[in-house]
């Protein structure tokens, strides 16, 4: 945790940043006249620039400055892949439940979105997934239809959270392929009742196959906690 001294800096720069004081892209002053504005000392403020450029918000160019980033949601909340690694297995069926929630959401609002093109990309890593030579180099395409699903949603903060807890449900997905042959088969066929309601342009049924789709990833994990097989799952392999 930052020093107090450290902690107001680091809300006055936040506070210049949210008022539009200063926008996306605009270089900070000086050292010692930021320091002077923020009423801190100018290690001070060096601490508080440090922090705001390990959450995204600052971005330091050697020899030209430091510089409010774009502050788009894909790179504010790259963090998120990282905090959810760090989540003990008790969390774990939390995590998939909250992909659960955002997969159904995003895949609901691409119905409403997407265009012969997304949907086109969409069939194209499909039939990707049905001739990968091997289980992990289909989830790696599977990773791929979802993240092009969040993007066809047209909402960047929802894709970036979705990005971010999904990261860590990979693993666990390839694991549970290593240990049900019959996963391949029930996960295409899930792919293509979600491109089906895509194409289809209904929300209802698009948000729902994406919804049981998921569930039935979160099932295997409760089901193998339950009956004490989770513990045979190496750690690398857990969400």
């Amino acid at each position: 945790m930052a020093a107090p001294l450290t902690e107001t800096a680091i809300d006055r720069l936040r506070e210049l940043i949210a008022s539009g004081t200063l926008l996306p892209g605009d270089r900070l002053p000086p050292e010692s006249e930021l320091a002077a504005q923020l009423g801190a000392s100018r290690n001070t403020v060096r601490e508080a620039v440090r922090a705001l450029v390990t959450a995204r918000v600052l971005d330091v160019r050697r020899g030209d400055g430091t510089f409010v980033t774009s502050l788009r949601p894909e790179l504010l909340f790259d963090g998120i892949a990282f905090a959810a690694e760090m989540l003990q297995a008790d969390y774990s069926l939390e995590l998939i439940a909250v992909r659960r929630i955002l997969e159904g959401a995003a895949t609901g609002l691409a119905a409403r979105n997407i265009d012969a093109e997304g949907l086109a990309q969409l069939r194209a890593c499909l039939e990707q997934m049905r001739t990968a030579e091997s289980h992990e180099v289909m989830v790696g395409y599977d990773e791929e239809f979802h993240a092009q699903v969040a993007t066809a949603a047209g909402n960047a903060t929802l894709a970036s959270l979705l990005a971010g807890v999904s990261s860590q449900t990979i693993r666990a997905r390839v694991w549970r392929g290593n240990v049900d042959r019959s996963v391949v088969a029930r996960t295409i066929s899930q792919h293509e009742d979600i491109v089906a309601a895509l194409a289809a342009g209904d929300q209802e049924l698009a948000e729902a196959t994406a919804t049981i789709h998921v569930a039935t990833t979160e099932a295997w994990i409760r089901s193998t906690m339950a009956a004490g097989g989770w513990s045979t799952v190496p750690l690398k392999d857990r969400p």
